[in-house]
């Protein structure tokens, strides 16, 4: 083996799980965020045949992480909920980093105590595939949605959020 691969081989860490799921559960929330700034202004309040708008999936989405807050971390400051009926983007944009870093501080506590989350059987690991499937649901909603109302999110950003390496570092 030549040096150079061998040298490469002994340098390399072990890969270690509980920080890369807390970075890709940050990576998310950036792109709900990337979205949330990418989404056409008048999409936000414009009004489908049936159903939620923008803004009320927005408000969802922030409102079930802190269902999850009540039932896993109890006695812990919870962030306000959102009104779907008067949520503003700047509303949103405030109030979904205080809900990751809330769930964010479970999902770690959780990693390094056994895996459990109070409330949500089985493990943190489900916990953590909820929450980031739940988000991914209703980004796909909100796209389509805005489309079909006559405000679609620009390609541009349609694509990039897709880029998690980028979502990442920003």
């Amino acid at each position: 083996m030549p040096a150079s691969v061998a040298k490469s081989r002994k340098a390399a860490a072990p890969f270690e799980t509980t920080p890369a799921l807390l970075r890709a559960f940050d990576t998310n929330d950036k792109i709900n965020l990337y979205l949330l700034d990418g989404l056409p202004p008048d999409a936000w309040r414009a009004q489908p045949p049936s159903g939620r708008d923008v803004a009320s999936i927005f408000a969802h989405m922030h409102n079930v992480r802190l269902m999850w807050l009540k039932a896993t971390a109890k006695g812990s400051k919870i962030p306000d909920q959102l009104d779907r009926h008067s949520v503003t983007v700047a509303q949103a944009k405030k109030a979904f980093p205080q809900s990751a870093a809330a769930l964010r501080s479970v999902m770690e506590a959780s990693f390094t105590s056994g895996g459990k989350v109070k409330g949500f059987p089985p493990d943190v690991m489900m916990f953590f595939a909820y929450l980031i499937a739940h988000d991914s649901h209703h980004r796909g909603q909100i796209t389509m949605l805005a489309r079909q109302l006559g405000y679609p999110v620009p390609q541009e950003v349609m694509f990039g959020m897709w880029e998690w390496n980028t979502r990442a570092k920003e």
